[in-house]
């Protein structure tokens, strides 16, 4: 077998185990996490909860997020990545369960708080844990593959959601049991994680030696060329400067990102009286499925000319005009609102893969592993502020218009700290 065989064996070997099931904790990380939006379709006027305690509850998830994210990823640095994520579907499939149960906006607030604080570290962790696995040259991919589950999620949450939400058994209204039905498979993937993942690649049986040995040296060879460069510490990773912009790019990126994900059905549902939930989860439903091939040909294109800032730029950007159009000819049809919303979903997911590439291309080891915790947790304080502003715009001024043009800036905002980077992760 030649070296390029062994090489595109391997990385296909590596990508098939790993991906597919990491691909699948996400969609129900993610469904845990938004599927309060559906469920505030009818939740809310049941609760007698305002747009603002909405976005205040939706958002002080990540608040509980910020504060564990980092510290969980050290000690997934430490413990590795079987335990530690096993540990992290476990409990927040419980708590999102116990949403079930809430009645006063004070009970919103706390599960939510604790459903950020159970989850924080899973998505930098996987960050991490994919770049010990995967070279630069194949890392945009491989992280648009895994997070290509976040539109994978949305379509089927929309329909399974909206369905539920229809139901009533015991005396319990849908979105009651959408809570308690959608964490089962958080637990039951919590169980199956330790037996199914490996930490490292010197410890994958399911290779073979000479696959094994072929990683584990061209990994080792990427880690050494990089320390060549320069060796960070946590805190000197902490403290860079590129490290510090891309947290604030994350930040307002992110703002917009949830503004957006947690507002979407209560938007597509303003924007006809006609439409029942059902048809909500359907339309919702239609710019996840052209995200999901936007994240692909994106995050496939940055590897192929090894460029990533631009890339993200440029999906930024796409968002910023989806979400201007979405309010400037929203009055026109359904449709034309739709196309727009479409379009501002395929840019904002589909900068991911290039993005989540930057990092660990200038930083090594348990540096790697804090910068990225610390760039998510500061970024995801984003997920606070963009529902929260969402909520809070529209209950002083009775539109979503001003809250939407407030996540374009802050996605404008995040491109124009994106192009003052240094490190491009060329």
């Amino acid at each position: 077998m030649s070296d390029l065989q062994l090489e595109q064996r391997t990385v296909r070997r590596v990508f098939w185990r790993l991906m597919p099931f990491l691909g699948l904790l996400y969609i129900v990380a993610f469904l845990d996490r938004v599927n309060v939006s559906f469920a505030a379709l009818s939740m809310n006027n049941d609760l007698g909860f305002s747009n603002a305690v909405y976005g205040f509850g939706a958002g002080i998830f990540f608040v509980g997020y910020f504060l564990m994210e980092v510290p969980g990823n050290l000690i997934m640095a430490k413990v590795g990545a079987r335990l530690w994520i096993a540990r992290i579907l476990v409990t927040w499939g419980i708590i999102s369960g116990l949403t079930a149960w809430i009645s006063t906006p004070l009970e919103f607030y706390i599960v939510r708080f604790l459903l950020g604080v159970a989850e924080a570290s899973f998505f930098p962790g996987i960050i991490y844990y994919l770049s010990t696995w995967s070279r630069m040259k194949d890392r945009a991919r491989a992280v648009a593959f895994f997070m290509m589950s976040l539109p994978l999620c949305n379509m089927a949450a929309s329909p399974l959601s909206t369905y539920l939400l229809g139901i009533d058994w015991m005396g319990w209204p849908g979105w009651r049991w959408l809570f308690i039905l959608e964490a089962v498979p958080s637990v039951i993937l919590g169980i199956i994680t330790p037996f199914y993942l490996t930490n490292r690649p010197e410890d994958a049986r399911w290779l073979d030696d000479e696959e094994r040995s072929w990683l584990v040296s061209a990994l080792a060879l990427e880690r050494a060329a990089k320390l060549e460069k320069k060796s960070y510490t946590v805190l000197q990773a902490f403290a860079d400067r590129d490290v510090l912009i891309l947290s604030g790019v994350y930040c307002a990126w992110i703002c917009g990102f949830y503004g957006v994900t947690l507002f979407l059905p209560i938007l597509v549902k303003a924007l006809s009286t006609t439409l029942s939930n059902q048809a909500v989860g359907l339309l919702v439903m239609v710019p996840y499925v052209f995200a999901f091939f936007a994240m692909y040909f994106i995050g496939r294109h940055s590897d192929r000319t090894g460029e990533r800032r631009g890339h993200a730029v440029a999906g930024l950007l796409t968002g910023a005009v989806g979400l201007v159009g979405s309010v400037f000819l929203a009055d026109i049809s359904v449709p034309v609102s739709m196309v727009f919303f479409t379009i501002a979903v395929m840019g904002i997911y589909g900068a991911f893969g290039p993005f989540w590439s930057i990092p660990s291309s200038f930083l090594a080891a348990t540096a790697a592993a804090g910068a990225i915790a610390m760039i998510n947790s500061i970024g995801n304080l984003g997920g606070f502020i963009g529902p929260y502003a969402m909520g809070t715009i529209h209950d002083a001024t009775g539109s979503f218009t001003g809250g939407i043009l407030f996540l374009v800036v802050c996605l404008l905002t995040a491109a124009g700290l994106l192009m003052t980077l240094r490190k491009t992760g060329r």
